[in-house]
């Protein structure tokens, strides 16, 4: 390097330290995932200085052992791509576990994690993490869902023509954007999904961060935290099999078929044998509305009457492993449609959501219910080819629920 040059770079750098900025050491991802590692150091503080970044619209701190927990906290503060501000520190939620059976714990790679927060497109980072003592190789995930050659083009798909559930508590299938609407890059799934024998309860979640998004901007929120569970965690797939935004749009989650028992990636110890449905957004903070407890209510409904199963009801289940609440091998009671908190340590709905539960259960219930009879007929008249049909139908349900 000539004189020149390097009085130029070092003038550079020092500007850019005057400024608070550093540039960033990142690994380049052509998959939309940028990472940049935290230095190591103190075992309770780590930080990474403000510096620019490539684009990103969603951001979460990853860690080498899998098997390890952030027992701490983690905080970050992003520069807006827009209007170049900063924004205040945010916290990232950190109960965060891989699951405890499947493709998405033994796959080369995996990683613990905090949830990822939606950020909105933003270019700058700054990172602080504390705890008691810091897992090793942190390294902070910057996520660009718009990456890529191509873009994207979302729409609510209408759903197919599906058999009848079993028994009685059928309800109607919802519409459901499909993982082509929203943009799944079905490249980075590289095995086939697992299934389990049924699905037996529902597991409500919220994805966390923000509630401060266009419900334009939601495909690439799921796109964000398709990339994040796949690119970042290390996991097979997005962990959970439904997700609904604020305005009600329901979302396909985990490929496999929506109305299969494919074994999920949402509940630690309790995975099998569930199914799941996370709102986009953060409900500690913020009340849910009637479009998103309507929307939940349909996938629960619609999900666990394939099996025949009212949604009022309760399950026992075995935990499949110790997650902090339960211990390997414990049975606990579960009503079908529970918060994630019900079998985990965690905050997780939200306190709002996790209040609107029995709501949400009458509402599944009420949507399982047969078509009220015309009013021209007497109420409890039935022909003799309806009459016949019910009594089949109690004898379906007797059967499903019996199993």
């Amino acid at each position: 390097m000539t004189p020149r040059l390097l009085r130029t770079a070092v003038a550079t750098a020092l500007a850019l330290g005057a400024l608070g900025l550093t540039q960033p050491a990142r690994a380049a991802s052509s998959d939309g995932v940028h990472t940049v590692r935290v230095p190591d150091g103190d075992p309770h503080e780590r930080s990474l200085a403000p510096r620019t970044t490539e684009p990103f619209s969603l951001i979460g701190v990853t860690w080498d052992d899998p098997e390890a927990a952030l027992d701490g906290t983690a905080q970050v503060r992003t520069r807006s791509r827009e209007s170049g501000a900063w924004s205040a520190w945010r916290p990232l939620e950190t109960d965060v576990r891989t699951p405890e059976a499947g493709l998405d714990r033994d796959r080369a790679g995996v990683r613990g994690s905090t949830q990822p927060l939606w950020t909105g497109p933003s270019d700058g980072v700054q990172v602080r993490v504390s705890g008691s003592r810091l897992p090793a190789g942190l390294r902070v995930e910057l996520v660009d869902p718009e990456a890529g050659p191509d873009a994207v083009h979302t729409e609510a798909v209408e759903p197919d023509v599906v058999g009848p559930a079993a028994g009685s508590l059928s309800a109607e299938r919802p519409v459901v954007t499909s993982r082509s609407a929203w943009g799944a890059d079905e490249s980075l799934v590289k095995d086939p999904p697992t299934y389990t024998g049924d699905t037996k309860a529902m597991f409500v979640h919220h994805t966390a961060g923000t509630n401060d998004y266009a419900c334009s901007e939601s495909a690439s929120i799921v796109r964000g935290v398709f990339l994040y569970h796949v690119q970042s965690n290390g996991w097979n797939d997005i962990g959970y099999h439904f997700l609904v935004d604020k305005c009600g749009t329901v979302f396909e989650g985990r490929a496999g078929g929506i109305d299969k028992p494919v074994l999920g990636a949402h509940a630690y110890g309790f995975n099998t044998a569930t199914s799941s449905v996370s709102v986009l957004g953060d409900y500690s903070t913020a009340a849910t509305n009637a479009a998103v407890r309507e929307s939940v209510a349909k996938v629960a409904a619609w999900k666990l009457g394939l099996y025949g199963i009212d949604p009022t009801g309760t399950v026992v289940l075995t935990s499949g492993a110790d997650n902090g609440k339960y211990k390997l091998g414990q049975k606990a009671t579960f009503h079908r449609i529970s918060g994630h908190r019900d079998g985990y340590p965690t905050e997780c709905p939200g306190q709002h959501l996790y209040d609107d539960l029995p709501e949400i259960r009458t509402l599944a219930a009420n949507a399982g219910k047969p078509a009220a009879e015309p009013a021209s007929q007497p109420p409890g008249l039935l022909d003799e080819d309806e009459d016949e049909d019910e009594g089949e139908n109690d004898d379906a349900d007797a059967g499903v629920l019996g199993r």
